[in-house]
């Protein structure tokens, strides 16, 4: 397992459409393990193989540090309830923005022996999964993003002001 190099904005393969996983070979195990290595080493809740380089429909997801998620080949199947909030990315580091995503998705995906099942997710899970979901089709936030992005370390500095 190793880290890889997380891919950023400007980069020509964050804009372009991943293939379909038809097989899971060595090299496919190997590149889910660096996934999730490369996502927890960057501290980060979601990471998609084209934010890797690898232009395959694989995501890997955890936004609670102990509930790791693969969805290979995932299709959003329904969508309800809103949700706004600061968003950021691995591929855009020290930005974030505000994004209106759904509050609740249900993903249909397969595992990493090609088997399906779907799965509910809500909230910081809902928004993960649409941020992730995107970037197999070669979008980022940023595009979705209403008004400035801002410095990611500014919005600290403003829930310190808060307290």
């Amino acid at each position: 397992m190793a880290i890889r190099n997380i891919r950023e904005i400007g980069d020509p393969v964050l804009n372009k459409n991943c293939k379909e996983v038809k097989e899971i070979t060595d090299r496919t195990k190997e590149l889910i393990n660096d996934m999730f290595d490369t996502m927890y080493d960057a501290e980060g809740v979601g990471l998609a193989a084209p934010q890797v380089g690898i232009l395959k429909r694989i995501v890997v997801i955890d936004v609670t540090g102990d509930s790791p998620l693969l969805l290979i080949n995932p299709v959003i199947l329904e969508t309800s309830g809103e949700q706004t909030g600061y968003e950021g990315c691995l591929s855009v580091p020290g930005k974030s923005g505000v994004v209106t995503r759904p509050n609740y998705v249900r993903v249909k995906a397969y595992d990493e022996e090609l088997k399906p099942f779907e799965l509910e997710g809500t909230e910081l899970l809902a928004r993960a999964i649409c941020h992730e979901l995107e970037h197999l089709d070669g979008h980022l936030y940023v595009e979705r993003v209403e008004g400035d992005l801002v410095n990611t370390s500014d919005l600290y500095e403003e829930e310190e002001d808060e307290e």
